[in-house]
């Protein structure tokens, strides 16, 4: 099978339903994406607020922090300035804080409310209330107490949002956490730690200790909206919904709240019983994509190939109507297999002589989730760009940078640095040197060491590139204003983000583009670039015929790689072609051994995560019964980003 333009996506689209919740114990609404969710959610809050307007009374919010509610934030701003939705009568109460942390810190959950939503609406500064993270120790138990009463004296909370987190924890409430714990003071698990640790440049920078609201006072709230996004959080989402209450998953005591309801995203929601295995709880309309799901579901399970599954088979495994919606199972299968195996796809069957953009958000990414594709893409000679959209500056280890400037020191003679030109470095390298001396942890770099580290990423980069035989000439670097904060906490994409895809796009008119379809990176940025992708193919899309739109390749496996069911190719790999992809990215040596930002749930180093996920799905086709390879890529295609 050649890849061209016929080629869709096999993504199903899911209707929302309430069917085949039994094993739900607590209510759940399901969103095609956050953006969704999070107007959802501001519309409720708005709601509410107008209510008690009307009334003449307050409304109190338990507010959280974290990258999930910023969308709701950014919505309820949105509806601030332009319908006018009206903030005076709000009281909010903030669930945590960091401790010990200075308001002003970066970190600082003080910060990240101005910053992210008060600033920008008109609440009163009387009517808000966070937990300090700034007073002595022998102060904190009586803190901890006041604003349990500052709660009470607001008449309780009407509404509660709140995250969760990879542990179950809600607000800070750890595992061990009971429905009888209040306002106080706790020691941050070990995982937890780790989830932050991007936001203070390290784990070892992350505070042991955090004050929270309890999970008894959030359970005395009238209303609760737990939301969560993303596949990395979908294991403990259904472990909080379907199994009963546990101290060892503290989001699981909202089963017990009469209003308490879980808002999730599709990816979120991935792991629950009626989304991954809806013909276990519900009639399901037995299309041939989901055919193909609960197919590769029942040989996975019962560890036979595809071909090898008879009627018994589905009879005992609750697939009794799909059976009665074919009237031959064993042709049924055939089929399936062949889909499957019609969407592998050799070196020599890939497009050849076309135009190409590979969108990757970090200096990395590329070689990291379609190295092999990259190399292949060149082999064929084909015309790729590859568009480094972040400079990935807050990666890149201090040490990296004194490693560098010694080696110039070293080499200043054979590199000509001589005279006034030797003393303006060594004045600089001196002035870098002294702020690092003073640097304080999770502190935004100088300007000139900012752009230090975003070279040492660029250079990598084409370090990379050049294993698959492309040069510096093939490398664009966009250099997004979203994310040139100086920190891991970015800016909402903008005009001047999205202008700068459509400029590329329209400069190039590439008949194929890579885009990270893989949203689940623990600081958000491929999200960002999606979303700016996204934007300017919409633009591109209207400038053009339809004859002339890039087909998109989704790729994913930095964090996680597309499930078997989902993707529309397949590239086998050879080991060679294995190791020339590890080689690429072993390249990136800022990023090697230990990464800045490796992600909480994976101890692995990209290159084993590359290399684990491209074995493993080259496993899992072998065990359908389809053909053997060393290592493979999994992509999904589409015109029009989902």
């Amino acid at each position: 099978m050649s890849v061209d333009a016929t080629m869709q996506s096999s993504i199903p689209a899911v209707s929302p339903t309430t069917e085949g919740t039994q094993r739900e114990r607590v209510p759940v609404r399901i969103f095609d994406n956050p953006a969704q969710l999070a107007r959802e959610v501001a519309r409720r809050i708005a709601e509410l607020i107008r209510e008690r307007q009307a009334e003449g009374r307050t409304v109190v919010l338990g507010l959280p922090t974290g990258s999930t509610p910023i969308g709701v934030y950014q919505e309820l701003i949105r509806m601030h300035r332009e319908e006018g939705l009206d903030f005076s009568n709000v009281i909010t109460f903030n669930l945590d804080e960091y401790y010990p942390m200075q308001p002003d810190s970066l970190q600082s959950y003080h910060r990240f409310m101005r910053e992210n939503l008060f600033d920008h609406i008109n609440i009163p500064p009387e009517n808000i209330h966070i937990p300090r993270g700034d007073i002595p120790p022998e102060e904190v138990e009586a803190h901890c107490q006041a604003y349990e009463e500052e709660i009470r004296k607001a008449g309780g909370l009407d509404l509660v949002l709140l995250g969760i987190g990879r542990s179950g924890h809600i607000g800070f409430n750890e595992p061990g956490s009971g429905p009888e714990t209040r306002t106080r003071l706790v020691v941050l698990d070990e995982i937890t730690r780790k989830d932050a640790a991007s936001d203070f440049f390290g784990e070892e920078n992350v505070p042991r200790h955090a004050i929270t609201m309890g999970i008894g006072t959030i359970l005395e709230a009238l209303e609760i909206i737990l939301m969560a996004t993303g596949e990395h959080k979908a294991p403990i989402v259904r472990r909080a919904v379907e199994e009963p209450p546990d101290r060892q998953v503290p989001a699981s005591f909202l089963q017990t709240h009469p209003n308490a309801t879980f808002y999730l995203d599709r990816a979120a929601a991935s792991e629950l019983t009626r989304e991954k295995t809806p013909w276990l709880v519900r009639e399901v309309v037995w299309d041939k994509p989901m055919a193909k799901r609960a197919i590769i579901w029942l040989s996975e399970k019962l560890g036979k190939a595809i071909l090898k599954l008879e009627a018994a088979d589905f009879y005992r495994n609750h697939l009794h109507s799909l059976v009665h919606a074919y009237p031959d199972v064993d042709a049924l299968c055939l089929e399936i297999f062949e889909d499957l195996r019609q969407r592998i796809v050799y070196s020599h069957q890939l497009f050849k002589h076309q135009r190409v953009i590979v969108f990757s958000p970090h200096p990395d990414d590329d070689v990291i989730s379609m190295g092999g594709m990259l190399d292949k893409l060149v082999a064929n000679q084909n015309e790729v760009i590859v568009a480094y959209m972040t400079n990935g500056s807050v990666a890149v280890f201090d040490a990296d940078v004194r490693r560098y400037l010694r080696f110039v020191e070293l080499s200043h003679d054979i590199l000509g640095l001589e005279g006034e030109a030797l003393e303006r470095f060594r004045a600089r390298q001196q002035e870098i040197l002294d702020f690092f001396a003073r640097k304080k942890p999770g502190e935004v770099d100088l300007e000139v060491i900012q752009k230090l580290k975003a070279h040492i990423r660029y250079a990598e980069a084409v370090a990379g590139i050049e294993v698959v035989g492309l040069t510096a000439e093939h490398a664009r670097f966009l250099d997004m204003p979203f994310y040139k904060t100086g920190t891991v906490r970015k800016d909402p994409i903008g005009e001047a983000d999205i202008r700068i895809v459509l400029d590329l796009l329209e400069e190039i008119h590439p008949h194929h583009i890579f885009v990270a379809g893989d949203l689940s990176d623990p600081h958000g940025t491929h999200r960002m670039c999606y979303t700016a992708i996204q934007q300017a193919l919409q633009r591109y899309h209207r400038a053009h015929p339809r004859e002339e739109w890039p087909l998109v390749w989704l790729y994913r496996g930095a964090w996680q790689e597309w499930e078997v069911h989902q993707a529309d190719v397949f590239l086998p790999m050879s080991k060679a072609d294995l190791d020339r992809k590890i080689e690429a990215i072993f390249k990136h040596e800022s990023q090697k051994d230990r990464a800045m930002f490796p992600g909480a749930y994976d101890d692995r180093e990209f290159w084993q995560r590359a290399r684990d996920r491209n074995r493993g799905t080259a496993e899992t086709l072998n065990r359908l019964g389809l053909p053997e390879f060393y290592a493979a890529e999994a992509f999904v295609t589409c015109y029009e980003m989902p």
